[in-house]
């Protein structure tokens, strides 16, 4: 039996067992997914422990994910550049590192609004942590020319800026809303407007109809961004898929079948949230 799980601290909240368990069922896998609850100062030695007891992988979760990239023998090149891991793969006592979060949230994109053009036009992004590095990857990859990176503490999204190059550029928090009606598409990355989070307050009345927006939050799923984005008509999309899409790559990796992401597996998602 095949065995891979997820690794935090906590755990409890990860909803990736009912996303790996959907496609062990769905494609008759003799398998297992597991959530492994580890701190911090235990992280490494879990992980060995793991590979020697047999499983293929794990999922990596706050607060592992640059500890999981340190301990890695191996890495993606999308890996490296994020600075963070958020899927393991163990072969042969080694240590492979990927990071699927940008990989999972252009497919959301693509899923959600297959109209959308990244060549069309600058993008916006709210927020400068871990989530953004991962999305501002993917998007310099897909062909957006310009991001404009916005965080309310500048310096951290500057240093971020530094990391990607020149097609990032910074502008203060308070420049969002004039910024806003020239974007051809809006991404909130931070943990704002989720449920039990301080809301996200951001004006959407110079945001034109045809700017897509998205929010990585998918508790609530339609946040305040989202609903005040489709009162100005512009197309949304929720977080939810993000979640979703990032898994595909981990589980072909550890269960040798590439799933795909369907309204079932949607629907158990959002009967659990």
């Amino acid at each position: 039996m095949i065995k891979a799980g997820v690794i935090g601290w906590p755990i409890e909240q990860s909803k990736s067992p009912i996303i790996h368990t959907h496609w062990l069922e769905a494609h008759d896998i003799m398998g297992s997914y597991d959530k492994i609850c580890v701190s911090p100062e235990n992280f490494s030695n879990k992980i060995i422990e793991l590979i020697q007891k047999g499983y293929a992988g794990v999922n990596v979760t706050i607060p592992h994910k640059e500890a999981a990239l340190f301990l890695a023998d191996t890495m993606t090149d999308r890996a490296a550049t994020i600075g963070a891991a958020n899927t393991l793969v163990f072969k042969s006592g080694k240590v492979h590192a990927d990071n699927t979060d940008g990989e999972g949230f252009i497919n959301n994109l693509m899923h959600g609004a297959p109209d959308w053009n990244a060549g069309m036009g600058p993008a916006l992004v709210l927020g400068a942590g871990g989530a953004a590095r991962a999305i501002l990857s993917s998007l310099i990859d897909f062909g957006v020319p310009e991001i404009i990176l916005i965080n309310r503490t500048r310096s951290r999204a500057e240093n971020l800026a530094n990391v990607f190059g020149p097609r990032v550029v910074v502008a203060d928090w308070k420049e969002a809303f004039l910024i806003s009606s020239n974007v051809k598409i809006l991404i909130n990355t931070t943990a704002l407007g989720m449920i039990g989070k301080d809301p996200l307050k951001f004006d959407c009345s110079r945001l034109h109809h045809s700017t897509l927006v998205t929010d990585i939050v998918y508790n609530p799923l339609e946040t305040e961004l989202l609903l005040n984005a489709q009162a100005r008509g512009c197309v949304t999309v929720d977080g939810l898929g993000m979640l979703l899409h990032q898994a595909v790559s981990g589980f072909e990796a550890w269960f040798g079948v590439r799933p795909k992401v369907d309204n079932v597996l949607r629907s158990k998602v959002l009967l659990k949230l």
